[in-house]
């Protein structure tokens, strides 16, 4: 897997589906052997993972969502777990 940058396209990875739980109150990413329960901030983020916005675009709409400004870094951390977790595929690799 190469870095993640602010170029880079995540999309839930193959074998994993994203959605929301209302039992759970939260995001949830099932695949096979389980459930993987997401805090808020990884729902915004996994949620915004289309394949088709950039780590950049996503950024930018979760602190247009939330009046928040900086998320860079904390998303591109969390891009980078959840492709090496495999939860994302970086499209282009």
């Amino acid at each position: 897997m190469s870095a993640v940058n602010e170029q880079s396209r995540p999309a839930v990875g193959r074998g994993f589906r994203l959605q929301w739980e209302a039992a759970q109150d939260a995001h949830v990413l099932l695949y096979p052997e389980g459930m993987v329960k997401l805090n808020g901030s990884a729902g915004a983020i996994m949620s915004r993972c289309d394949g088709v916005r950039t780590v950049a675009q996503i950024v930018a709409d979760i602190e247009r969502t939330y009046g928040l400004t900086d998320l860079t870094a904390d998303v591109t951390a969390f891009v980078t777990l959840a492709a090496q977790n495999r939860w994302l595929e970086i499209e282009g690799e």
